[in-house]
């Protein structure tokens, strides 16, 4: 194999990566001027759209007046704005925010949050968590723990400490060989039997995506799934985290997707489009209850990082939440993805080898399988996400790939374009996809 050129550790090691040069809208172009159109906004980052000159005003000037600060000497108007910000538009009750990074840095803030939460009650006895098979949650260790995407996983498990694990709500190939709505939700409850089998007074919290994501091609949870979730969660005294690193701020057409699902966390988590897939930020949201029952009992949060409560990061994420008012983003994502929905379904339903096609707002899968009669995947071996991704890439379009919802195996692509995103260039997309998937698999 030929070595990769230059000096950077790549994340990938099989390839040399073209140089991108510029972005804006839904468009990147790379140094010998092919443009790419960002169907996947990046990893599911990019809301509000490529190049925006507002943001990076935004920053310059928060550079210019105040660079950095540790958050325990100092608080920042650009912090405090961001919270602000956000507060207007979070379910009732989370009006508190502890800004970190990366999304992997606020899901282990989430759970050391809530570990602490329970000492403060008086349960320090509260230490497991229960999270689901098929998640993501990020790569730092106590995230990977809790995720649940074995391939992510196996490499690095005799040095995780591991959460216990349920089935997803996944109707498609639901774990109990059920179907909605005669199966009572029993993905739902068997959280409330697995808190039984461990012992409630054992449990910390639930860590859960609001709408699950990478792992398993977008799957929105059917109606009922989380008000049944966290009426178990109180009945036994059990934290509530819900995951929105991916499907927040805007993606499934509502500023937060738990507002699909009329549930308050205790906990939301956010990252990704948090800072319009600029700068590195993310976010924990609770209440004011819940952090006084820390300081009043514990003192400060026992959790931190260098760069947390980072005003310039804080900045940009200030000016994209401007920007999705100002431009109504939020609604747009909700009409646009509509359309989405509806082109994906004219270009891919009746072709066999397109299992299901799904999604919420600008957050859509399509789920790939060799028979669409018994929905037996393809084999991982066969990597038909890959080769469908690659062929897509050679045309000039980006998609998210998504691999193993069905068991070690099956196969799935992610349409997450920026908001901004128009209509024509949604049909791109669609006619693109049904062009390689006739290519890669012949039907």
């Amino acid at each position: 194999m030929t070595p990769i050129p230059g000096a950077v550790f790549h994340r990938v090691l099989d390839r040399e990566l073209p140089l991108a040069r510029r972005s804006h809208g839904a468009w990147i172009e790379t140094s010998n001027g092919k443009r790419y159109l960002d169907a996947s906004g990046g990893a599911v980052v990019v809301n509000v759209g490529h190049g925006r000159e507002e943001i990076a005003r935004a920053v310059y000037e928060q550079m210019k007046a105040l660079s950095y600060v540790h958050p325990t000497m100092f608080a920042s108007s650009a912090v405090e704005d961001l919270a602000g910000a956000l507060a207007k538009h979070t379910p009732g009750g989370l009006d508190r925010f502890y800004f970190m990074s990366s999304g992997s840095e606020a899901v282990e803030t989430a759970i050391k949050l809530a570990r602490q939460i329970q000492i403060a009650r008086g349960n320090p006895d509260r230490q497991v968590l229960i999270a689901r098979w098929k998640s993501y949650h990020g790569l730092t260790m106590g995230a990977l723990a809790a995720a649940g995407r074995t391939s992510f996983r196996l490499p690095f498990y005799p040095m995780l400490r591991d959460a216990v694990h349920i089935p997803p709500p996944y109707c498609l190939r639901c774990s109990y060989g059920l179907a909605f709505p005669a199966c009572r939700l029993r993905c739902a409850l068997a959280l409330d039997e697995t808190l039984q089998n461990i012992g409630p007074a054992a449990v910390s919290a639930f860590i859960a995506e609001t709408v699950g994501g990478a792992s398993i091609a977008v799957c929105p949870p059917p109606e009922g799934y989380w008000p049944l979730v966290r009426e178990i969660c109180d009945r036994h005294g059990v934290l509530l985290i819900m995951d929105e690193v991916m499907c927040g701020m805007g993606r499934t057409g509502k500023w937060f997707a738990a507002e699909h699902y009329e549930t308050l966390p205790d906990i939301l988590v956010l990252g990704k489009g948090l800072s319009g897939g600029t700068l590195a930020l993310s976010a924990v949201a609770t209440t004011t209850d819940l952090m006084e029952t820390v300081r009043a009992n514990g003192g400060n949060f026992v959790h931190g990082g260098t760069f947390s409560h980072n005003g310039i990061a804080c900045a940009a994420g200030l000016a994209a939440v401007k920007i999705l008012e100002r431009e109504q983003l939020v609604d747009r994502a909700a009409r646009l993805g509509r359309w989405i929905g509806q082109r994906l379904n004219e270009s891919l339903a009746d072709s066999p080898h397109v299992g299901d096609i799904r999604g919420l707002g600008m957050m859509w899968g399509v789920e790939f399988v060799s028979d669409r009669g018994t929905l037996a995947p393809f084999p991982r071996s066969a990597k038909v996400t890959e080769k469908l991704w690659q062929k897509l890439f050679e045309q000039g379009v980006l998609l998210y790939k998504s691999i193993g919802m069905a068991g070690a195996d099956g196969d799935g692509l992610i349409i997450s374009p920026p908001f901004v995103i128009t209509e024509e260039e949604i049909n791109r997309v669609a006619d693109s996809l049904r062009t390689v998937l006739r290519c890669v698999l012949g039907a």
